[in-house]
């Protein structure tokens, strides 16, 4: 008999899969994010004057290393910004879920009549997979409530949106209107930095968790 090779494999071939798609996800997502100031206009988007937009700010300005703003016109860019931003605000909620779910903070009662406490769920991706996972009637109604709000409330509905990503649709406004443009344009600065923030943050966490060991402020992986 032959004694057994130990695995060595630091992922599975899902869990690298998982982590490829989410690198090119969030490439995708702020490609056409920042740069450093001093290239070069070399292409016709610095023509169009995508370097004067939101999210090219000091020290780095515009960035376009994949040449996605290439012969683009507004329509392309605010496409793109459109993405980002959404991409930005899906990992703001994932990276504040997870660090609260491992710091545990927990709903009260049950997800399920039978009895599986919102506490017993695991952290990551073990609660979407493994002996602690949500159930599978949870996960399908996650995904038909990501659906429902992807299709009818998480867009510009009525036509009034004054920028990519303004999704209030004449009701939802929390003192906006009343705002300067000045600091309108400083609070979306914020949020567009506070999600290509997030984007590499999730990021992190998810490679951590494969990893294992302990991060500060987040714990054990």
């Amino acid at each position: 008999l032959h004694p057994r090779r130990p695995n060595t494999r630091l992922f599975s071939p899902k869990i690298t899969k998982m982590m490829k798609l989410a690198i090119a996800a969030l490439l995708a997502g702020s490609a056409a994010a920042f740069a450093p100031a001093s290239q070069k206009a070399s292409s016709s988007a610095l023509s169009m004057g995508f370097e004067s937009e939101l999210g090219a700010q000091p020290p780095l300005g515009l960035f376009d290393p994949l040449g996605m703003l290439a012969d683009a016109d507004q329509d392309r860019f605010d496409r793109l910004r459109y993405v980002e931003l959404k991409h930005g605000r899906i990992c703001q909620l994932a990276f504040l879920g997870n660090i609260i779910t491992r710091a545990g903070v927990h709903l009260p009662g049950d997800i399920d009549y039978s009895g599986t406490s919102f506490d017993s769920i695991g952290n990551g991706w073990a609660a979407i997979s493994g002996d602690n996972a949500i159930p599978s009637g949870g996960v399908l109604q996650i995904i038909a409530f990501i659906g429902f709000l992807e299709i009818g409330v998480m867009k510009d509905v009525t036509g009034e949106g004054e920028f990519p990503g303004d999704f209030r649709n004449g009701y939802i406004d929390f003192g906006w209107d009343s705002f300067s443009e000045e600091t309108k344009l400083q609070k979306r600065a914020i949020e567009l930095n506070n999600g290509r923030a997030a984007q590499m943050g999730i990021l992190g966490l998810m490679v951590h968790e494969q990893l294992g060991g302990s991060i500060p402020l987040v714990g054990e992986m």
